[in-house]
């Protein structure tokens, strides 16, 4: 296997898939590593014991929390990363999210670019990633140059009934943006079936909008790209100047393997991405490397986050694709001191309920999912130098104190009491703890100045010249939308910045087309 690269890319999320996918047609030798495999499609995928209780997409690593106890991450590594059991709702930040917000428990900064910035590139990453939307319902859109490249997900009947409840109290649902490959003009050609088990399971059928099949597979379509699975990377080295990352050393089926590059991407997610940094220390960087401001690591955001089961006892719930609405009429602070952004769960289950409370009986499990409403409620979690990720003798500690706990506590609230309007009368919400990791972001922010950001505004690191960081690490602030749309547009937007830096100007001839 050859050995020299011209371009290493570690990881395939959605900010490593992205990224290759946009490189691919340049024809400069690619290698892209991943620890994990792909994933094996079976029976499992749509179990939701095995999904959730057993948790067989997660890794079974133990990480431990700032009170000394350890846990278990919701932590996938598979080929196409955290993106095989996510939800699919793929929003752009608002264009606010990019300037400062004050909030009671600190400062959301600025970032070192504008939403204009992004913009052309969240259109482009919501053409890759199968996004359906309706441009116009969100009070709180941003602009955007282009429509939603697929129409909007038609709602069931039950949550059709909901949709119409809340326009009628004065709220502005709309159709939340979901990635997959549905096409309700052309259902015999649509890979998605709208099954139950979209949301935190893996597609059977692999229609969802995931970093593989919207990006990664286009990749390793090229002959110019190679894709090793199972390849742990341990260590990243650079030259004698410290100036040159020039080589990545991984662990793979139990041997040591060096490959060499002239560019060097990290997209492991915002934590691993982060681990991998300070492992790779040496005489010129000795705090880990990119690390001369001290910032790896630190920072670490994950949102406030509560799931909510909502039951109407007269009212059955008989929806299968349930993730079809979004509200943010509480996205930004208002009177009623609420915040955050508010979106429908994939439908619950007796086997879901039951992988949470196994003690309760099964008939119970059973009325409750077949009478219920699921709901997924998101606060901004606000940048603190002392939530961060870091290695001691060998092991991940993962420190966290929840930020913006009050504004998310009045957010459900206020939708309770909006829901209570609407016919339901139990209401349950449980927030996520240290363990749910999907929204990782913040390890290695970017920025302006080298002494107060680790990535400049392309994702370069500030201290090497080859080094890009392109997964969730680069955000200062972590808004309150989900954070793949945004990773994949910036993926975009420094493989572009890369073409031109590489002198890249023109696809390669034998290139597959998109």
């Amino acid at each position: 296997m050859n050995t020299a690269y011209d371009i290493i890319i570690i990881g395939t999320g959605a900010g490593g898939s992205t990224i290759a996918h946009s490189l691919a047609p340049s024809g400069k030798q690619i290698l892209i590593l991943e620890r994990g495999d792909f994933l094996v499609r079976s029976p499992s995928n749509w179990d939701p014991e095995k999904v959730f209780k057993d948790e067989i997409y997660h890794t079974s690593e133990r990480w431990i929390a700032a009170d000394g106890h350890d846990f278990r991450p919701g932590q996938a590594y598979l080929v196409g990363g955290q993106t095989k059991v996510f939800g699919a709702a793929l929003l752009r930040l608002r264009k606010k999210d990019f300037e400062p917000i004050s909030y009671e428990d600190g400062l959301s900064p600025a970032w070192p670019i504008r939403y204009d910035d992004l913009e052309p590139y969240y259109g482009e990453a919501e053409r890759l990633y199968f996004v359906h939307g309706e441009r116009g319902e969100d009070s709180t859109e941003p602009y955007s140059s282009t429509p939603y490249p697929y129409p909007a997900l038609s709602h069931e009947p039950r949550i059709s009934e909901l949709f119409r409840g809340l326009q009628k109290l004065g709220k502005r649902p709309f159709h939340l943006p979901i990635g997959v490959q549905r096409f309700e003009d052309d259902l015999p050609g649509s890979a998605c079936i709208r099954c139950s088990t979209c949301d935190g399971f893996p597609c059977l059928v692999n229609a969802k909008g995931d970093a593989e099949m919207a990006c990664l597979r286009h990749a390793i379509s090229h002959k110019n790209v190679t894709l090793l699975t199972r390849a742990r990377v341990e260590k990243i080295e650079t030259d004698g100047t410290g100036r040159q990352a020039k080589r990545v050393i991984a662990a793979r089926d139990g041997q040591s393997v060096m490959f060499s590059a002239e560019t060097i991407i990290v997209a492991c997610g915002a934590i691993n991405s982060a681990l991998l940094l300070l492992r790779s220390r040496n005489s010129k960087h000795p705090n880990g490397l990119a690390n001369s401001s001290g910032l790896v690591g630190l920072n670490y955001m994950c949102h406030m986050n509560s799931a909510m089961l909502a039951i109407s006892p007269s009212v059955k719930n008989p929806t299968l694709f349930q993730k079809t609405i979004g509200l943010n009429d509480w996205y930004f602070a208002n009177k009623t001191g609420a915040v955050g952004h508010v979106q429908l769960l994939g439908k619950s289950s007796e086997g879901i309920l039951r992988a949470d409370q196994p003690r309760v009986p099964r008939v119970i499990l059973r009325w409750m999912a077949e009478h219920s409403v699921d709901w997924w409620f998101t606060t901004e979690d606000l940048p603190k130098k002392e939530n961060r990720v870091f290695l001691r003798d060998g092991k991940v500690h993962l420190h966290r104190k929840p930020t913006n706990t009050k504004p998310h506590a009045l957010l459900i609230r206020e939708f309770k009491r909006v829901l209570g309007k609407l016919g339901f009368k139990i209401m349950i919400a449980k927030p996520m703890e240290i363990q749910a990791v999907a929204h990782q972001v913040g390890t290695t922010v970017f920025g302006t100045d080298p002494a107060h950001s680790v990535l400049d505004p392309w994702c370069r690191a500030h201290d090497l010249d080859n080094l890009y960081v392109v997964d969730g690490g680069f955000f200062p602030s972590s808004s309150a939308c989900n954070p793949a749309l945004t990773i994949a547009a910036q993926a975009l937007r420094v493989g572009e910045h890369l073409k031109k830096t590489l002198g890249i100007s023109k696809p390669s001839v034998n290139a597959p087309i998109p």
